[in-house]
């Protein structure tokens, strides 16, 4: 094997779901290859942005303090560590909100009128499913180039933004003008996380901003 992406996603959303995709999962990996004598050139981890706890909107970048205190983060920096330590090279690819061919949970709730607090600002990270899957495969040509890789990478479009931002372009793209009762999105956390360092490496996003991305979801239908 010349590479191994491990990018798993948990059965069950618990802390044993996690533990066993993430860390029980990555190790029982690891240790095939040892056992069957193989050495790839570089292991690719696919981790979270979600390890990152800053909340009052910081600009985050991978420097940042990983030090979410939740179940999930608190995994998926046990499995980062264990697969920084694995004796193969690695690098880290921390995905923020993946969007894209169903995953259209946010459009649907613009479509059903839920209410966003605009302040203070929510702002949130996504990337198109396709750019995740292009960067993973950038890290991979260029690491088969020669070029030498960092430990870890944000996989993020270029545009952080507030979510009633994201919401008010929604319903605008969608005609929607009626707001529900009583629901609203709910989410934890306020971040902005910056792409500079896989940019700087020579990736660009496809879809840069959730515009270009929510924009083709829509014309898909």
């Amino acid at each position: 094997l010349d590479y191994l992406v491990y990018c798993a996603t948990p059965s069950e959303h618990d802390e044993a779901g996690y533990r066993a995709a993430y860390v029980d999962g990555l190790r029982h990996v690891l240790g095939w290859l040892q056992a069957h004598g193989q050495s790839p050139r570089r292991v690719l981890f696919v981790s979270s942005s979600g390890v990152y706890g800053q909340q009052a909107g910081e600009w985050v970048d991978e420097t940042a303090p990983a030090e979410a205190s939740g179940f999930s983060a608190q995994i998926m920096r046990e499995a980062e560590q264990l697969a920084l330590n694995s004796g193969v090279p690695a690098s880290l690819v921390r995905l923020t909100g993946i969007y894209g061919p169903g995953r259209n949970w946010l459009l649907r709730q613009a479509r059903e009128g839920y209410r966003v607090a605009s302040e203070p600002p929510l702002y949130g990270n996504r990337i198109h499913a396709d750019d995740a899957a292009g960067l993973l495969a950038f890290l991979l040509q260029a690491d088969a180039r020669g070029v030498a890789l960092e430990d870890c990478y944000i996989g993020v479009d270029d545009e952080p933004a507030p979510l009633h931002e994201v919401v008010g372009w929604l319903r605008a793209q969608l005609g929607v003008s009626h707001w529900a009762e009583q629901s609203t999105v709910r989410r934890a956390g306020s971040k902005r996380c910056s792409n500079a360092r896989a940019r700087a490496l020579g990736w660009v996003p496809q879809y840069p901003s959730y515009r270009e991305g929510y924009a083709a979801l829509l014309r898909e239908g």
